[in-house]
């Protein structure tokens, strides 16, 4: 009978912890609740940001009494509660979980239940702090690729992850689509035509050469490695978005984007 500013239930945990688990590269998120979902935000050094978007739609039910509820918490912790009955369930059987949070200074209840026994979980929450904002808005973006995962995760076992950067270039004319790295055994290229079988959408109005650093991109490839498809965009400051479409078991499709920061050490001489 109590009124909790969030309460949410789900048939099976594991939707959950599988998308926590894609951007848990730091041990504490931000979690923001609004009627049409949950977000947990992940942040590095400033540079980089990982979001899961959890929509209300996958919850059997999501219910938040305020505009928005917004808290901190160990990601950590809140892995190992989700996957306390373990994280193979025998087939058949799932943890269903509920959610609750009565709000501003209360702990995150989690009541998770398997074949009849039930945990029950409080995990404390913290003073949520303030997010970058990459003000990512589809209106300034200025080139954008959908792929299929596969052609990414290709990628990545191919290129040289010696090398400090991956550089990105995508361009409306040739190469339209190339991935760079410059290691101990040189450097890679890889490109990717725009009629590719693997290449969904190709929207390129200018040609742009950026490098980021391996070692923030590193964390996405647990997105990576659950999703279909990926669309990768960049703004005219270079700023790169990673949206991961991901689909569970029961067919429900959920996003998982990174935001990462252009590496500012390169020269165009370099280029």
């Amino acid at each position: 009978g109590e009124r909790y500013a969030l309460s949410a239930s789900l048939d099976n945990a594991r939707h959950l912890s599988s998308l926590l688990r894609a951007v848990h590269f730091q041990d504490h998120a931000t979690c923001f609740a609004t009627a049409s979902g949950l977000r947990v935000t992940v942040e590095d050094a400033k540079c980089i940001q990982a979001n899961a978007f959890i929509q209300a739609e996958i919850f059997q039910e999501f219910s938040v009494q305020e505009e928005s509820v917004m808290f901190r918490i160990s990601l950590s912790v809140l892995l190992d509660c989700l996957t306390i009955f373990g994280t193979s369930s025998l087939p058949g059987t799932s943890t269903a979980l509920r959610m609750c949070y009565r709000g501003y200074g209360y702990p995150l209840m989690l009541f998770l239940e398997e074949g009849g026994v039930v945990t029950v979980c409080k995990i404390n929450t913290q003073e949520p702090e303030e997010l970058l904002d990459f003000d990512f808005c589809s209106t300034k973006v200025v080139n954008k690729i959908i792929l299929q995962s596969e052609g990414l995760r290709e990628a990545f076992a191919e290129l040289d992850m010696t090398s400090e950067v991956l550089q990105i270039t995508m361009s409306p004319d040739k190469p339209y689509f190339r991935l760079s790295t410059f290691g101990n055994a040189g450097s890679a290229h890889l490109d990717y035509p725009r009629d590719s079988d693997l290449m969904e959408a190709f929207h390129c109005s200018q040609t742009q050469t950026n490098r980021y650093k391996i070692s923030l991109l590193k964390p996405s490839t647990k997105a990576l490695a659950l999703s279909c498809k990926v669309s990768i965009r960049t703004d005219a400051q270079g700023f790169l978005s990673l949206q991961y479409m991901i689909r569970n078991e029961d067919g429900q499709i959920c996003f998982v984007e990174y935001y990462c920061c252009p590496d500012e050490n390169i020269s165009e001489a370099e280029l």
